[in-house]
């Protein structure tokens, strides 16, 4: 088993920044291919966001947040982070970490929520107008 637990969520005026992080715990040795971002917001579909192969060479964003958002990792501290400059109040949504093990998600780890094993919580980021 893997524990994930998102922070750094919060409100914020449109236009503003915020860092997500997440940090994992339990099984971590097992080594996860691949980290992701995704986000729900109310009524909505949960969202790709965001997502790495780790070890941090390849990174894969979804349309509506590129130039916007920058996902990294630290391997040395089992964190994922979201930088997300320039928010927006489309957004406003509940976000989640994520960490899945999948090969034929590998080249494509947004795709599909199906590619992620464990999940954290969420932590909730509003945008204001």
């Amino acid at each position: 088993q893997v524990q994930l637990v998102e922070s750094g969520g919060g409100s914020v005026q449109a236009g503003g920044s915020l860092r997500l992080s997440c940090v994992a715990s339990g099984r971590t040795d097992t080594g996860a291919k691949y980290m992701g971002w995704f986000r729900q917001a109310p009524g909505k579909e949960r969202e790709g966001v965001a997502a790495v192969r780790t070890g941090g060479l390849v990174t894969e964003y979804g349309d509506s947040v590129k130039g916007r958002f920058t996902i990294s990792e630290d391997n040395s501290k089992n964190s994922l982070y979201l930088q997300m400059d320039k928010l927006r109040p489309e957004d406003t949504a509940m976000y989640y970490c994520a960490a899945g093990w999948s090969w034929s998600c590998l080249n494509s780890p947004l795709r599909s929520t199906d590619c992620y094993t464990f999940w954290g919580q969420g932590t909730q980021v509003t945008v204001s107008a």
